[in-house]
């Protein structure tokens, strides 16, 4: 048994009528009992009812005539999966103001069925019993058809919901709650559940006293892993859909604002809070998350990051007031926010009289800031900063990231100082150079039809070939001949050589020159291999000095 199953508390919400009850709330003139049909097989079917249908005798899978011939007032619309799919995700994250990890259950359906981990968040509405009534009551006075049941496993809650209807189980009680279930309620898929039947398995506590091998070849260890998460025997896990949060600040409001400036002044004195938090706990955050939660079961997030640990509240009011200027053409309020919530995660230490990660004596206090601005007004992908790459060949040397995800790299003492050119051309390009001697400095340069005559030069800086980038092969040792067998052995086979070439370090060779032309401009030439060598001696403009 893993310990952690036992003390982890999981609400889960059912809600069998959800997409009928989720329509006539969107259709309110829609009156009477409803279905909704697919296609399946090539034929119409019902694929999902309301409670009215469902008491006139409407079952789930029935054809549209079948049901229409029942029914005759049925009222018929076709499914639309992906927007119900939509719509139950919305209504899930809004559930976030009750446990901030809340996911969709993907099976069997993708909507119908939340699960919440309540661990540690009960004691906000009064505990286990008040938590659940709470939520069922606000649901049922919306019009939806729910049930809900607390557990230590998500199975366990799933199987309760379903088929023993709202209540809490607790630990001590979990096994012998299990065992009076139907074998449904473990999420098996009909094949499983027809076979369980011919074999008059009906509880799961009939299965779970059965050996495990055998019902593990008759039906795969998706039935097991079943068993065991229900059980506790093995965790399972949950995928929430909003970012997980580590600290929070939030304010409820009695009347529902609308105005993006209220909602920026309310972020503002949630930083404060956040903040004080954040100070109490010695810690900063480096992610911030806003939830605004609409009065119509919908959820507006907006998230920003910092380039370094705070927990600045100006810092970071102002990085929300640079994001909302970017998005304000997007913000709808719809009919009022009534909560708005500011959460942290990617916590850190955070010394008690620093306020933020950002004072630093080497003078990038406002470098940083600024880059974060910028970042949460222009977005993170257009404010990047070079950084420095383990590679010695210039076009592999730094590459350009996003400012908030680069790490800050101090060059070691050790490292020579080199002379590199203001502009890197994109890659190198031939050219034709002509000397006075074949290793002596360029005297002509030919690059893209034009003469240049040099008349200063310096170099050469010698550049080494990667091999660990060449398919080619690295000759380790030398190639020895099979020995001769003695009459009655067998001839022994020569170690596996590669079928890649032999790896020429003097080929991929470069060596740079910094070159001056008569009128002052200066280029970075380099040679790549050498006179005499395996290959010619080939001539590449790398780049521009200012």
């Amino acid at each position: 048994m893993i310990g952690s199953a036992r003390i982890r508390r999981f609400l889960v919400l059912y809600l069998p009528s959800w997409a009928t009850d989720y329509l006539k709330r969107a259709e309110p003139t829609l009156t009477g009992p409803l279905a909704l049909y697919e296609r399946v097989q090539g034929g119409l079917r019902i694929a999902a009812l309301d409670r009215e249908a469902s008491q006139l005798g409407i079952r789930q899978g029935q054809t549209l005539a079948d049901a229409r011939a029942l029914v005759p007032t049925l009222i018929v619309r076709e499914m639309d999966r992906d927007w119900f799919e939509a719509g139950f995700a919305d209504f899930a994250d809004w559930h976030s103001n009750a446990s901030p990890l809340v996911a969709v259950m993907q099976d069997p359906s993708k909507f119908g069925d939340l699960v919440m981990d309540t661990t540690g968040v009960d004691h906000l509405f009064g505990g286990e019993p008040n938590m659940l009534r709470t939520l069922l009551t606000r649901l049922r006075a919306l019009g939806y058809t729910v049930a809900g049941s607390i557990a230590p496993t998500i199975g366990a809650a799933w199987g309760v919901s379903h088929y023993a209807r709202s209540q809490i189980v607790s630990p001590d009680t979990l096994d012998n709650v299990l065992d009076t279930l139907p074998v449904a309620a473990l999420r098996l898929d009909q094949k499983q559940l027809a076979t369980l039947a011919q074999m008059g398995l009906k509880t799961i506590g009939e299965l779970r006293t059965r050996p495990r091998k055998p019902l593990q070849a008759r039906f795969g260890q998706s039935l097991i892993l079943r068993l065991d998460q229900a059980y506790g025997h093995v965790l399972e896990r949950m995928n929430p859909r909003l970012p997980q949060t580590e600290q929070f600040a939030e304010r409820r409001f009695a009347d529902p604002i609308a105005l993006l400036d209220d909602v920026l002044a309310t972020t503002k004195d949630l930083a404060i809070t956040l903040s004080h938090q954040l100070e109490k706990q010695g810690q900063g955050a480096q992610s911030f998350h806003l939830f605004l939660y609409r009065v119509d079961h919908k959820v507006m997030t907006l998230s920003v990051n910092s380039a370094r640990v705070t927990r600045d509240a100006h810092h970071i009011s102002q990085l929300f007031v640079h994001r909302a200027e970017r998005l304000s053409a997007e913000y709808d309020p719809g009919f009022g926010i009534d909560m708005v919530r500011l959460s942290a995660s990617s916590l850190d230490d955070l010394g008690e009289a620093q306020a933020s990660a950002f004072s630093l004596e080497d003078g990038t206090q406002d470098l940083d800031q600024l880059n974060d601005r910028l970042a949460s007004r222009l977005g993170v992908l257009s404010v990047v900063r070079t950084q420095l790459l383990p590679s010695h060949m210039p076009e592999r040397a730094a590459r350009l990231v996003p400012v908030q995800a680069c790490q800050t790299f101090d060059r070691p003492d050790h490292w020579p100082e080199m002379t590199r050119p203001l502009r890197l051309l994109p890659s190198p390009e031939r050219i034709d150079i002509s000397a006075e001697v074949p290793d002596g400095l360029p005297a002509l340069m030919v690059w893209r039809r034009l003469h240049y005559r040099l008349v200063k030069g310096a170099g050469p800086e010698r550049l080494g070939a990667e091999w660990w980038r060449a398919p080619e092969r690295l000759q380790l040792a030398p190639e020895t001949q099979p020995k001769e067998p003695a009459e009655g052995e067998a001839q022994l086979a020569l170690p596996y050589l590669s079928p890649l070439p032999l790896f020429v370090p003097d080929d991929a060779t470069r060596d740079y020159y910094s070159v001056e032309d008569e009128v002052g401009r200066r280029f970075w030439v380099f040679r790549q291999g050498f006179y005499g060598g395996h290959t010619h001696p080939t001539w590449y403009l790398h780049g521009l000095f200012a």
